[in-house]
């Protein structure tokens, strides 16, 4: 058990008529930590979200909050408030109102009520909205709405459940940072509930990868982006290039992957065994795609980390265009390339031959 940890999670099951929606959950969370649990639907997130505000009753395990058991404690008694994704403001009370809800309810003095509600409208910058009803907003300010009423109460634990889920994609990353911004100045410790990658990337200080009711992997958003833990989070998160191979060196300082269509020298060991089965994770914006053979793939050799294919589709996003490679075995290598220049000539069409190239440290092996 950590001894920083503010919220501790030990050993949870939650069984439904011999279904487990979660298995044998542990976790430790910081104080003022934003924390992440992403995944699929029917992964076991938000099962675990409701057994942290009390809605659910764990069928075993512990859960600690500042070191005070919660088991028995009901949710109104929890020290914690939890946003839900359709916000659930009252539709005939005022922003203020909504927000001053939950304190009215606990009977605090009038004068503090309304200096709360004011720190908190200055807070989520809605203080010119503060007489209008929710109807008379947008999805975004709604939100912000929602936010303040869940911080009014200053919990020590804030969980958010698809806290962006009803808004639009552009709104949806609008809001983002603004979101993780108001809950960094606040310092409240919050457990929140996403299946979007961007927005668990986006928010989150730790994320944990949720399948089948289990943690498959922990870490900050670049851990888990750049060196996933097994093939199932390599997939789940961003694009990825995965490609079987084999073993067939692996030395201290590097290890080779024949994947038939092409070899990999991985600039690190893995320890493992000659003939070994492997994965190799390759993410498209680390390769680079050029009309000639290339001399040397970045310090690798000329025999490595290249691979020859014909373009067999595109798609431009602006910033970016990802080509999807035909290899030689009808393998597709997806290349995400930066369009970093304006209206630059030499970009590559449908039916174009092209070679693509990596650096050494840019894959990851998974060996499971």
């Amino acid at each position: 058990m950590s001894a920083d940890a503010f919220l501790q999670i030990r050993h949870i099951v939650k069984d439904f008529d011999g279904y487990r929606a979660v298995a044998d959950v542990s976790m430790d969370i910081a104080k003022g930590e934003v924390f992440a649990l992403l995944g699929s639907s029917g992964c076991g997130k938000t099962t675990l979200l409701r057994m942290l505000a009390g809605f659910e009753t764990p069928t075993s395990g512990s859960i600690f909050l500042d070191g005070r058991d919660l088991a028995g404690l009901p949710p109104y008694a929890r020290p914690m408030n939890m946003m839900f994704q359709s916000y659930a403001l009252f539709p005939h009370l005022s922003v203020a109102d909504n927000i001053a809800f939950g304190l009215r309810r606990d009977r605090m003095p009038t004068a503090e009520i309304k200096a709360r509600v004011d720190a908190m409208l200055k807070l989520v910058q809605l203080g010119a909205f503060a007489g209008r009803k929710p109807h008379q907003l947008s999805g975004g300010q709604q939100q912000r709405v929602a936010l303040a009423r869940s911080l009014a109460k200053k919990p020590q634990l804030l969980l958010l459940d698809e806290p962006l889920g009803a808004l639009d994609k552009k709104l949806r990353e609008e809001t983002q940072l603004e979101l993780a911004n108001i809950i960094h100045d606040v310092g409240v410790t919050c457990v929140m509930v996403t299946h979007d990658q961007e927005e668990a990337m986006t928010m989150a200080t730790r994320i944990a990868v949720m399948s089948e009711g289990r943690f498959l992997q922990v870490g900050a958003p670049a851990e888990i982006y750049e060196t996933p833990a097994n093939r199932f989070v390599a997939d789940f998160i961003g694009n990825v290039n995965l490609m079987d191979g084999t073993v067939t060196e692996d030395e201290a300082d590097h290890v080779v992957v024949d994947c038939g269509v092409c070899r990999h020298w991985i600039g690190h060991g893995i320890t493992g065994t000659p003939s070994m089965r492997v994965t190799v994770a390759l993410r498209p914006e680390k390769i680079r795609i050029h009309r000639e053979p290339p001399v040397e793939s970045s310090g690798a050799g000329p025999a490595f980390n290249r691979a020859h294919g014909v373009v067999k589709e595109l798609a431009y996003f602006g910033s970016f265009t990802v080509y999807h490679l035909e290899l030689a075995g009808g393998q597709i290598l997806k290349v995400s390339q930066s369009n970093s220049e304006r209206l630059t000539s030499g970009h590559f069409t449908r039916g174009d031959a092209a070679w693509a190239t990596w650096a050494p440290l840019s894959p990851v092996v998974l060996t499971q």
